[in-house]
């Protein structure tokens, strides 16, 4: 089989997921900009000055930076304050600045500090100020550190047996009773919400009437809040691959096993019709049953100890991107042909220790996607369930019928099956009334947060929907591969100018096998790897 020379791809999956919170019955005037209207307790929030200095760190080159204060518990002001890094690339035509573009790159619990120089290139950077910052918890804003057990302790397998399923839960079990010992004061204040009241004093300490903004993943949701609480206060917004307003968390993430299935379904349906090329099989069914075969294969005699825990892991990720779906099939077959069908043989040719190199690199990557003090603190806004049967229920059937991706992972029992607190407050009642038409951007298979959360946000805001067809990827603004995203988009920020109500543009091509491809020559774990520094480079969105 040979699948054709390799080119360096450009892809972007991200770090850990979407994101939502809430807040209803806040005892605080939402504040807006000017003093005399802020409530007086927070009014010397809103009225103090940035010291602005050049930041210093990877990723910030040509920003300032500046820390504001806030506190800790919006209710008790007078009391414990937390600080807030911020960052800022002035807009460079000055005569036609509009306004600030605060940015959020999701999570929950993803560093922001970046982002104003990640877009810096964008055109509405030249009529905004970039507006990043670390979320409370998280960065160079005060954090809220978890001490987390060691997950080599447990075993927890994609395909878990019955006898295993509690292993998840002695994990989670763990996580929680590690953060309730050492975050302190600080963790019940780690909500959506009360980021969406820093974002406001960050916008008042700016002296700023209006935020306009730009949130991903997560960050949909985080805008979302915000207007919600201040609509007064927001002007344009953009909430790039969203979070489902109605699935907040746990079902959110058991949205997202199904997608991963999708997008396999997408690959094999590619692969049979190339199967004069690729030789994976004559029809979908084909393919699939293959990648069932390397997946039990892989189960009985891992290869260079990549088992079928990291090629599911690999193979749901690998499939979202279909312009890397020629990585995927190299990776396949090379595994078919390496790895023998019956027991004895556990001596691998140089090849298939190669795929199975990549397929690690990529498994890797997507288990970090899982890990977050604050991530985990978000997610506890929401009430999870009690009983285990519930979770188990659950894993049994994506076990069978959704191994890929995030899997049984993302519906066996969380840290906050355990949470070991009462919220402060409800999650927010999202609504949009008092602030401009926003955009809501969707990729039709993207499996982290998947293709309904975007209509429903829309539909929920009353938002304008530009959908990504035929691409899993997530987050698109800004982004080398999506020109039509990026024009529309800036056009509503620029200039105030809406994309229809429901507009479509092209994802990334799928892979073209007859291209010349100049990395062909590269091993194949070199391929993958210059993929995976390449979405690192371009939006790591969460």
């Amino acid at each position: 089989m040979n699948p054709g020379k390799r080119r360096s791809g450009r892809i972007r999956a991200a770090v850990s997921m979407l994101g939502v919170a809430a807040l209803t019955g806040v005892l605080v005037t939402p504040p807006t900009a000017a003093a005399d209207t802020v409530a007086p307790e927070l009014r010397r929030f809103y009225e103090q000055e940035p010291s602005w200095k050049p930041c210093d760190g990877d990723g910030l080159d040509g920003l300032e930076c500046a820390k504001i204060t806030v506190p800790m518990d919006y209710t008790r002001p007078e009391g414990e304050k937390i600080r807030i890094a911020i960052s800022r690339r002035q807009a460079t035509d000055r005569d036609h600045r509009r306004g600030i573009l605060l940015l959020n790159p999701g999570g929950p619990g993803g560093s922001g500090l970046g982002w104003a120089s990640r877009l810096s290139d964008q055109r509405s950077a030249e009529v905004y100020d970039l507006i990043g910052f670390d979320p409370r918890g998280v960065g160079r804003s005060t954090n809220l550190n978890c001490s987390a057990p060691d997950p080599a302790a447990y075993e927890l397998p994609s395909r878990p047996t019955d006898a295993q399923l509690h292993n998840f839960t002695e994990a989670a079990r763990t996580q929680e009773e590690g953060c309730d010992r050492t975050a302190g004061s600080l963790r019940p204040h780690i909500t959506t919400a009360n980021t969406a009241r820093d974002m406001d004093v960050i916008r008042g300490a700016l002296g700023e009437d209006k935020t306009n903004y730009l949130g991903y993943s997560y960050g949909t949701y985080l805008g979302a809040v915000y207007g919600s609480l201040f609509p007064d206060r927001m002007d344009r917004s953009v909430l790039d691959s969203s979070v489902h307003p109605d699935r907040v968390w746990r079902g959110a993430f058991k949205e997202a096993p199904p997608a991963f299935t999708e997008n396999v379904e997408r690959f094999a349906e590619w692969a049979a019709d190339h199967d004069d090329k690729l030789g994976l099989g004559k029809d979908a069914k084909a393919v699939r049953g293959l990648i069932e075969d390397l997946a039990q294969r892989l189960h009985e005699e891992p290869v260079d100890g990549v088992t079928r825990t990291d090629f599911d892991y690999a193979i749901g990720q690998l499939s979202r991107w279909q312009g890397e779906w020629d990585l995927v099939a190299e990776a396949l077959a090379r595994l078919r042909d390496g790895i023998p069908q019956e027991d004895g043989d556990d001596q691998f040719d140089a090849e298939t220790k190669d795929a199975a190199e990549a397929i690690d690199l990529v498994a890797t990557e997507s288990r970090e996607q899982l890990v977050n003090g604050t991530h985990n603190t978000i997610l506890c806004e929401a009430d999870w369930p009690t009983d285990l049967d519930v979770y188990y229920d659950d894993m049994r059937y994506y076990r069978e019928n959704h191994p890929y991706g995030w899997g049984v992972a993302v519906t066996a029992p969380r840290p906050c099956t355990f949470r070991s607190y009462t919220p402060p407050e409800k999650p927010v009642t999202l609504e949009r009334t008092g602030y401009p038409t926003g955009v809501v951007i969707q990729g039709e298979y993207d499996a982290q947060t998947p293709y309904e959360g975007g209509p429903a946000m829309a539909k929920r805001l009353r938002d304008n929907l530009i959908i990504v067809k035929d691409d899993g990827n997530h987050g698109y603004y800004g982004g080398p591969d999506y020109d039509c995203v990026t024009e529309q988009v800036d056009d509503y920020l620029i200039d105030g100018i809406l994309p229809g109500s429901a507009t479509t543009c092209p994802g990334v091509p799928r892979a073209d096998l007859d291209a010349d491809q100049p990395d062909a020559d590269k091993p194949l774990a070199e391929q993958v790897q210059d993929v995976l520094d390449k979405r690192e480079e371009e939006l790591p969105v969460g």
